[in-house]
């Protein structure tokens, strides 16, 4: 089976469903972006030698195909049409538990943080803020069509997940916090 099919070189793509649209449109912003978010957090699962924190990215990367799979979809209701499992409030609870669980490990935050401390750290600021984008384009296609609410919830805490998961990456394997300071 050929990689190409040379259906997208006039400048449109087929949605799931088969419908075809411009390569700019909002959709496919927002399902790139996604795709975008997914490949950082497989680098930062790379990175990474916890087990318990590769097994959640590596969850975190299956949800984010399913994120994009949806927003691929021309209508909701073809979910189970192609076999789309839907995304679940336990999804957010793990994520909320993981939030949770490093921010016991970590001194209370007193001050903005600047992204680094250390690779995967920078790694992780990076998949956060490319998250928020996401997040971004993916209200800005609610506006416009129908998206489940879970999976623009689930945008919104894999931002704060990542946040914190930088914090504990640089506790964990080393570095140091760096702080926005108000003098330069």
């Amino acid at each position: 089976m050929k990689i190409y099919s040379k259906t997208g070189d006039s400048g449109t793509t087929s949605l799931i469903g088969g419908k075809r649209v411009a390569k700019y449109h909002i959709r496919l912003n927002a399902y790139g972006t996604v795709d975008e978010l997914n490949s950082y957090v497989g680098l930062i699962k790379e990175q990474v030698e916890d087990e318990q924190i590769k097994q959640t990215l590596l969850k975190i990367q299956n949800n984010l195909f399913t994120v994009g799979s949806f927003l691929a979809l021309e209508n909701e209701k073809d979910y189970a049409k192609f076999e789309i499992k839907k995304l679940e409030q336990k999804e957010i609870d793990i994520l909320e538990q993981e939030i949770d669980q490093f921010t016991d490990e970590l001194p209370t935050l007193k001050n903005f943080i600047l992204p680094g401390g250390n690779t995967v750290a920078s790694f992780c600021h990076i998949a956060r803020s490319v998250c928020r984008r996401a997040e971004r384009e993916a209200n800005l296609l609610s506006s416009e069509v129908d998206i489940d609410k879970i999976l623009l919830k689930y945008l919104n805490r894999l931002s704060d997940y990542l946040f914190v998961l930088a914090r504990i990456l640089v506790k964990k394997i080393g570095g140091d916090e760096i702080y926005l300071s108000s003098r330069l």
